[in-house]
């Protein structure tokens, strides 16, 4: 009895938190890509220089801190125009799809992610964001759902008490 109970309070902490699997990067990460891509644009190649920059990208998009992800976002949204194989597009469009989930903006998410599948149909952790994505995209349905349906019932429950008192 005590596991289903345990279970069963997983499953709510699991609704309400989001229970992603996606990493987070610590801020010491993010200062070493930064440190890189400073090294690169100093005297590297082209290529070294967009490897940095793709690097610091993830980094941004999978920190906890909001303008940190932002930042990211806004890298990977200027470099999508400059990808050079559909590989690259595909890892600028997934990681770009990360940086959105991160900031709620769930929908961007999943537009992006079918842009993603478009190139690779079978790439499981696109797949995976995916199911993550709609998964949010339902349970803030829901819970909207049930605010509405409180505010409902607490409007209802005003308008009988203050009728109740008239009469």
């Amino acid at each position: 009895m005590e596991a289903k109970i345990g279970k069963f309070f997983e499953s709510v902490g699991s609704f309400f938190g989001g229970g992603d699997q996606i990493p987070w990067c610590d801020r010491d990460i993010i200062l070493g890509c930064e440190r890189e891509v400073a090294e690169a644009a100093d005297g590297g190649s082209e290529e070294r220089k967009n490897e940095s920059i793709m690097r610091l990208s993830w980094a941004l998009v999978h920190s906890r801190q909001p303008e940190d992800v932002k930042r990211g976002v806004a890298m990977l949204e200027a470099s999508l125009t400059n990808s050079n194989s559909p590989l690259e597009q595909r890892e600028k469009l997934y990681i770009l799809a990360v940086g959105y989930y991160r900031s709620s903006e769930y929908s961007r998410s999943r537009q992006v992610l079918e842009q993603c599948l478009e190139i690779a149909p079978d790439w499981r952790q696109a797949l995976t964001l995916k199911k993550t994505v709609e998964e949010r995209i339902a349970k803030d349905g829901v819970i909207g759902i049930g605010i509405t349906a409180t505010a409902v019932g607490l409007i209802a429950g005003g308008i009988a008490a203050a009728l109740a008192r008239k009469n």
